[in-house]
């Protein structure tokens, strides 16, 4: 019961993660469809990897019980999303490194009152290209997925029973039959 419990808990962590990675990737998708250009495989290795995977944690939550009479089937299908992802994961490495913001201070601040209300001009930018931060989250995404994934493939081979679950009964009768030669 445990198992089953903590099974249900890490497939909703990964619905989770993987409805904003398809979201963030699918919009890049879009941007590139519109313009008619081909998506750079970076993004679209992870995207159908996310697609897939999302669809596989969906159906599993929502077949729980036959999730766990094919518990081994399962688990070598969340072994190779862990590899799905590590491939989508290792196409998007360029943004590891990337600087997806800018801060800066100025020193100039000053402050307005009017018969509009206050007005004022902060010494501090913050600047965020959001491109980049989203191609960064879908990687950071992508390597939350492979832990969760493998958390889930493990639990699984734990849940996997060799017993059978038929109940078997066996009925004896007994008859005594009289010979009697009347």
């Amino acid at each position: 019961m445990i198992g089953g419990l903590l099974f249900t808990f890490w497939r909703f962590l990964e619905i989770v993660t993987l409805i904003p990675t398809l979201g963030m990737l699918a919009y890049f998708v879009h941007i590139f469809q519109s313009r008619n250009l081909l998506t750079p495989n970076y993004v679209l290795v992870l995207f159908i990897v996310s697609v897939l995977a999302a669809a596989w944690a969906i159906a599993t939550v929502f077949r729980r019980k036959s999730t766990r009479d094919s518990a081994i089937f399962v688990s070598f299908i969340d072994v190779c999303f862990i590899g799905a992802f590590i491939a989508g994961v290792y196409e998007l490495r360029s943004i590891a490194n990337a600087n997806c913001s800018n801060f800066s201070a100025d020193s100039d601040f000053s402050i307005t009152i009017n018969n509009d209300g206050v007005n004022g001009n902060s010494p501090f930018r913050f600047n965020i290209d959001k491109h980049c931060a989203m191609l960064k989250a879908s990687f950071a995404f992508g390597i939350m997925n492979c832990i969760f994934f493998a958390i889930t493939a493990f639990l699984l081979l734990f849940m996997h029973r060799k017993r059978d679950d038929r109940d078997v009964v066996v009925k004896e009768t007994y008859r005594r039959r009289s010979h009697d030669s009347r």
